[in-house]
């Protein structure tokens, strides 16, 4: 008879007589972070210069099978990291990786079987995940785990879905609906606004996906089962290795922009990725049909010749290129992806493009993909093609969570670029996988062909909400810009409910090391700011947070070797965005501006010579932006 157990995780203070009888206090390098895990195994607690941003929140596990007895605590063991980890192609060229922690490991009265808890804290957050080595198979209905936010906070937060592309809501967590599940991050700041935080997920290798929902003041994690398969949530053959629960801090919304936890929770990469090479993809299918363009060996090298003279280094061709029906949402089996379509010679197409340039990626069903994975990108890897876009996975369980980890290692071991759609809200395999350059998981400008959701208060919300945890395939660029009041929805050309200003900052502002130029070639030749499009880079070698306020504007700067570029971007309020320039080094600067003009499609360019004593005045229109380029002049 199967039975269902709560696992209760206890760590505790060590005692004189070899018991611990007191909460174990986990704090992070700096001493302001607080992991606090209650004696009796039932409780966790987070606190930031010693004020509540978890309250008493449960922990443990739901077992199904064999239950786990009465537990004691057999030893703990603390590690101290400070280390720095060379990055490729992402926000910043190395990350910090400086916590304190601890191990501790549980012992089951009578069996013997051992349960870990392993716990960080960071200066910038707290993470803790569970474990069960040397156990036969192990079946989980789900986790114990909630979060109980301090003083019923008001957050922003999306309801999940299978492609978690959802608009993000302001909400106390007691507004939750009870019967919604909502996706990670939650971002929510304490009562007394001193701290920001987002409650996420880090490191999914081996396991599963979560999404959170409300039980009376409590957020609890809920685990994505597989569809069609009744019963647990995760079966494993022996042992269990949970998904890093954690909390990102910081004293501002936009500072934990500039955290890297989350990828600092997940393995470092194993082997040479010098090869990645980050830049900008011109693409066909955002301005061009629903159903994606028909195959056309002319319109393919129309978008390579555009990418060549623009000086971007990818093209991506998108559905209908392969033989068979292309299929939106469901994957047709009469389509091959082996195989182009009629009057498509690929390798014709691949060698047309390296020729000036142009590396070539291909889009793809996930169904197709994963039937036959070897098969596929090794005939991808003989046409000469350089990178794949999967889509549609629509899922975050076992199954799906295990298709990430084997198309990363399989892209990866044949030097190709990994572009997942369809895909759940990333969780650090980026760092252990650099060619997995981008993904989408985000209510992106495709959705300007559908509906009006991508709206000016969206945009500058996602820097503070999505784009906290990994990088997204946000599709910018659009160039035929409208106000609100003027947007209508087309499937073809799209139109998009921004300033033009507006379109050049998302390229510094949206983190993307592989970024689409969306719109058709026509759109963008001679048009005002295309210069700056080209120039600006995808991939930083560091990341600062100015200024801004969730859904109503940011201003982000970037920098890539000694130039610093800066996006500013605002909502449905035009304001004027002041920008000391103290973060840059000593001596003179080229300062060359695209700010917002008098219509929705002008940008003004200006330049002139700043240090960083000055202050940039930067005059956004509602929905608009600005870009600035700053570079060191030479010294006299």
């Amino acid at each position: 008879m199967k039975t269902t157990t709560h696992l209760a995780i206890a760590a505790l203070a060590l005692a004189a007589s070899g018991a611990y009888a007191a909460d174990a206090v986990i704090t992070s390098p700096d001493g302001h972070v607080a992991l606090r895990i209650a004696d009796n195994g039932g409780q966790f607690s987070v606190s930031r210069h010693g004020e509540a941003v978890i309250a008493p929140s449960p922990l443990g596990l739901d077992l199904d099978g064999q239950a786990l007895g009465a537990l004691t605590l057999e030893s703990r063991q603390d590690v101290a990291e400070d280390r720095v980890i060379p990055l490729v192609a992402t926000k910043a060229a190395t990350a910090r990786d400086h916590y304190r922690g601890a191990t501790l490991t549980f012992r089951e009265a009578g069996s013997g079987r051992r349960l870990f808890i392993d716990a960080r804290a960071y200066d910038d957050g707290v993470a803790f995940r569970y474990r069960l080595e040397d156990t036969g198979p192990v079946k989980l209905r789900g986790e114990r785990t909630a979060f109980v936010p301090a003083g019923d906070p008001t957050c922003l937060v999306t309801p999940t879905d299978g492609s978690h592309e959802q608009a993000f809501e302001r909400l106390k967590v007691s507004q939750f609906k009870a019967d919604a599940a909502y996706d990670v991050p939650v971002v929510c700041a304490t009562p007394s606004g001193r701290t920001h935080y987002a409650i996420t997920q880090a490191n999914l290798k081996g396991y599963t996906g979560a999404s959170l929902r409300r039980e009376g003041e409590a957020l609890r994690l809920q685990l994505s089962g597989v569809p069609g398969r009744a019963g647990p949530a995760f079966v494993s053959p022996a042992g269990l290795t949970t998904a890093w629960r954690a909390v990102m801090l910081a004293d501002q919304a936009g500072k934990l922009i500039e955290s890297h936890l989350v990828g600092n929770l997940n393995p470092a990469p194993q082997g040479d990725f010098s090869w990645v090479k980050p830049g900008k993809a011109a693409w066909d299918w955002w301005s061009g049909p629903l159903v994606g363009m028909k195959p056309d060996m002319g319109a393919y090298k129309r978008f390579i010749d555009f990418a060549a003279e623009s000086g971007f280094p990818y093209y991506l061709i998108d559905a209908n290129w392969a033989s068979g029906p292309s299929g939106c949402c469901d994957a047709s089996p009469e389509t091959d992806i082996t195989r182009p379509a009629k009057g498509i010679d690929m390798p014709e197409l691949a060698r047309y493009a390296a020729a000036k340039g142009v590396g070539l990626m291909l889009w793809a069903h996930w169904a197709h993909v994963d039937a036959r994975m070897d098969e596929v990108l090794d005939t991808y890897v003989r046409w000469g093609i350089k990178g794949v876009k999967v889509d549609f996975m629509n899922r975050d369980d076992q199954q799906v969570v295990d298709f990430y980890e084997r198309i990363a290692a399989a892209t990866a071991k044949r030097k190709l670029l990994l572009d997942l759609h369809g895909a759940y809200v990333p969780a650090g395999l980026q760092r252990t996988y650099p060619n997995y350059i981008t993904q989408e998981g985000v209510l992106g400008a495709e959705w300007s062909k559908m509906t009006t959701r991508t709206t000016p208060s969206h945009n500058v919300t996602l820097p503070y909400t999505r784009m906290l945890v990994g990088p997204m395939d946000y599709t910018p660029g659009g160039f035929r810009n409208a106000t609100p009041a003027t947007f209508e929805v087309r499937a073809e050309m799209p139109l998009v409910q921004n300033t033009r200003g507006q379109a050049l900052a998302m390229y510094v502002v949206y983190d993307s090391p592989l970024q689409m130029v969306s719109d058709d070639p026509t759109s963008y030749r001679g048009e005002p700011g295309f210069d700056f499009i080209k120039r600006v880079p995808t991939a930083w070698d560091e990341t600062r947070f100015i200024a801004g306020e969730p859904g109503q504007d940011i201003v982000l700067a970037r920098r890539q070797g000694k130039t610093w570029y800066i996006g500013a971007m605002t909502g449905d309020k035009a304001r004027m965005e002041k920008v000391s320039l103290d973060f840059l080094p000593p001596g003179n600067w080229r300062a060359t501006i695209w700010q917002d003009g008098e219509v929705v499609r002008e940008v003004r360019r200006t330049e002139r010579k700043v240090t960083r004593k000055d202050v940039l005045s930067l005059s956004l229109a509602a929905a608009g932006g600005a870009a600035v380029v700053l570079e060191p002049l030479p010294t006299p």
